[in-house]
Parts: structure tokens; sequence; C-alpha cells
């Protein structure tokens, strides 16, 4: 027989309808033949079938529902022949409805077809004893052809009703599924929406207070190299003192120059190409830049094979990657560990793209700050000012990618903190644009 089409396992043990089944069994047991002792015992069968058919569909996998509807075909012949004279004429033949209607619950329209032309066959086997004994009229032949097309069309008619309860909980199920994705997305947006706002109004905030602290410097600086030049050896500590200040002075203009960098403006262009050079790269600057005081950092690449081409602004996606990893080298620190590099195919919200992970092995980013992390001004180190991440989201916006960073064993299993990237192929952002 074909396999049922529904899962069973969260069907409830006992329920008011097994009570109301077991009500109408204990009718037909106080009615003739009472004290037909096999008879009440194929009813109680029934009824002990009845509450653990749950169980037995449960247990029993996909076979359960069959063993179900075989026990009730072959208790109703039993109580056929404890019932009448002549099994085929007994007034419980209504019987065989109870293991039609069961299939087609559990079934297909085309396997309770089966079923039920199996529970007809077995009423239908009393025909022969009793046509050894009587003769079988025009009008008998009709009468039994009409009780078991009842059972047909019984059987067709709670089978439709069941297949189309399904396909309404399936749509109501895609439905409440899609809903959720779409609630997601919004979320989503919204959150992003708002960052991008803040973000703005830091920018021209950060704008106007650079350009307002630069033109001091560059005058400070001037006159503190100027006083050094002066000063030389006459007085040796002025001009350590204005060494200090000229120095403290390109700290404070390197700051201004981020400052800046967040607030201007971007300007992505995207050209399609590969995204694993760009990674080499920014590898090789960082460890350029650390050369020996990396603290015995060992990087290790895993890069797909056949990437799809990413639309890439090749000198601010590199800056974005050198700005993460640098951020791994300095949060694994002098004890040094390992920088693993990925990149593979991925998928993110139905598009396609190549998704790169930068993972390290240091104390990982605490689990209260991993929503504010990309946020201006905030930051997990002693010194600067935070605006690194929010530099690197704003030119992963800039790519139609997105960002998110993972800790604590979220993701590989390993203490440390992790870069998600992704980035979508060339084609799916022509799709974007399009519509």
């Amino acid at each position: 027989m074909s396999q049922p089409i529904r899962n069973e396992a969260n069907r409830p043990a006992l329920n008011w309808m097994d009570g109301l089944w077991l009500l109408f069994l204990a009718g037909l047991a106080a009615l003739p033949p009472v004290g037909e002792i096999h008879k009440q015992l194929t009813l109680l069968a029934f009824g002990v079938v009845q509450l653990t058919e749950g169980w037995v569909v449960t247990k029993t996998a996909r076979r359960g529902p069959a063993y179900v509807v075989l026990l009730k075909i072959a208790l109703a012949t039993l109580l056929i022949d404890h019932t009448g004279e002549v099994g085929i004429n007994s007034s419980y033949w209504p019987i065989y409805f109870l293991p039609a209607v069961t299939a087609a619950e559990y079934f297909s329209p085309l396997a309770t077809l089966l079923w039920t032309a199996l529970a007809s066959g077995a009423y239908c086997s009393y025909l022969y004893p009793a046509l050894q004994d009587y003769e079988m009229t025009r009008e008998g032949y009709g009468i039994l052809a009409i009780r078991i097309l009842f059972f047909f069309l019984a059987a067709m008619v709670v089978n439709r009703f069941v297949v189309e309860n399904r396909r309404q909980i399936k749509l109501y199920q895609e439905l409440a599924e899609t809903l959720a994705e779409t609630n997601r997305r919004l979320e989503q947006a919204q959150a992003e929406a708002q960052r991008s706002e803040r973000l703005a109004a830091l920018g021209q905030m950060s704008a106007g207070l650079a350009h307002e602290i630069r033109n001091p410097l560059g005058v400070i600086k001037g006159s503190a190299e100027m006083l050094h030049q002066k000063l030389g050896e006459t007085n040796p500590l002025a001009s350590e003192l204005a060494g200090y200040i000229s120095s403290e002075t390109n700290r404070l203009s390197a700051l201004v120059t981020r400052f800046l960098d967040f607030a201007r403006p971007l300007q992505a262009e995207l050209v399609p190409q590969e995204i694993t050079p760009v990674l080499d790269r920014s590898l090789r600057s960082v460890a350029l830049s650390l050369q020996g005081k990396d603290g015995g950092v060992r990087v290790e690449r895993q890069y797909g094979a056949n990437l799809p081409l990413i639309p890439l602004d090749e000198s601010l996606c590199e800056q974005a990657f050198v700005n993460l990893i640098q951020n791994a080298y300095d949060a694994m620190g002098s004890g040094g560990g390992i920088l693993r590099v990925t990149a593979a195919r991925a998928n993110s919200a139905g598009r396609d793209g190549v998704e790169v992970r930068i993972e390290d092995t240091g104390p990982g980013i605490p689990a209260e700050l991993q929503e504010q992390i990309f946020n201006p001004f905030v930051t997990t180190k002693k010194t600067g000012v935070g605006l690194g991440l929010s530099i690197v989201s704003r030119i992963i916006d800039g790519h139609h990618g997105t960002i998110r960073v993972e800790s604590d064993g979220e993701a590989s299993g390993q203490r440390g903190g992790r870069f998600v990237v992704f980035f979508p192929a060339s084609n799916e952002i022509a799709s974007e644009e399009a519509s």
C-alpha cells in the first residue's frame, strides 16, 4: 500500500473525539445480540485500537497507519461473523466505515481507494458461504453494491476534506514563514536605516569639527617645529618639549584625518573582479606594517574554487579588509595565535555571492558589544576612537553587502572573534538596481 502522506507524531494520545468513539462502541455493545461474548470482545478490541491508535502510529513510523487500518478491517470482519446468522446480512455491516474513514484520514486519495477496496473485499468474503445455503436475488446484489458504494463515497468525502485541510495548513505554514522572513528583513532594514541616520548626523558633525581643529593644529605644529629648530642645543629641555608638541600634533592630525574619512561621502566605483587577490594584498600590507611585532601570528587561507566575480572598489575594499585584519592582530596581541581567512560561495537573503570570514583566536568581542560594535565611537581597544569598524560598515554597505560579528564559539566552536562579510555577485547587484 502507499505510504501515508501525513505525520501523526504530534497527534494527542487521547482526546474528546476518542471518548465519543468509545461511547458509540458502548452503545453498540448494549444492543442485540447482547449475550454474544465474541461481539463484546470485538467491540472492546475496537476501543483498545482507537485509544492506542496515536501511540501505534508514532512508534511504528510510516507503517503505523497501515497497521491500524488492517486491524480495524480484521476486527470488522470478526464482528460481522458474530452478529448475524448470515454474515453478509448482519445489521453491523456499517462497521466497515471505520477502516475506510481511518484510511481516508491518513492516506492519499489513491491509497484510500485501495484500502476501501480491501475493506469491501473483506465484507464481500461472506458472500460465498451465503450462496452455499441461499440463493442471491438480483435485488440482493443491488443492495450489496449500494453498501459497497457507500463505503467508497464516505471514504472519498472524508479524504477530500483531509487533503484540503492539509493543503490549507501547508499554505498557512508557508505564509507564516514568509511573514516571519519579511518581518526579519523589515527589522534589519529599519536597524540599518537608523544606523545610517546616526552615521549621517555624526558624519556632518565630525566633518565640521575636523575642519575647525585642523587649522589650529597646523599652526601649533608649525610653531613647535620652529621652536625646535631655533632652540637647538641652547635649551635642550625646551627643544625636547617642542618635539613632544610636534609628535602629539601629528597624532591629532592623523585622528582628524580619520574623522574626515568617516564624514566623507562614500564614492565606490564597483568593478567585477576576484576577491581573493584583494584579501592577499590586505594580508601582506598588515604583515609588512607589523614586521617583527606580530607575536608569531600564523595565517591560514581557505579559498573556495571558482568563486564568482564580485563588484568591488579595490582600494575601499582593501581598506576594509586591512582594518579587520589589523583588529585581529591587535586582539591576539603579543601572544600570537591563528588568523584564519576564508572565502566561499554563499547565499544570503536569496542572493548568491561570496562570504569572507576573518577569524582570530583572541579573546573575542563581549556579547553586550556585538550589537553596537559597528556604531561610531564604540571600541574594545584601550586606545582609539572607535571609527574603524564604522568606516568598514559604510564600505560594505557601499558594496551592497552585509557584515556581522560572531564570538565565543558561535560559528566554529573555537574561542575568538569572527567577522563575516557577504558580497553579492555581479548579477545580483544588477537585479537589485533594475528593480
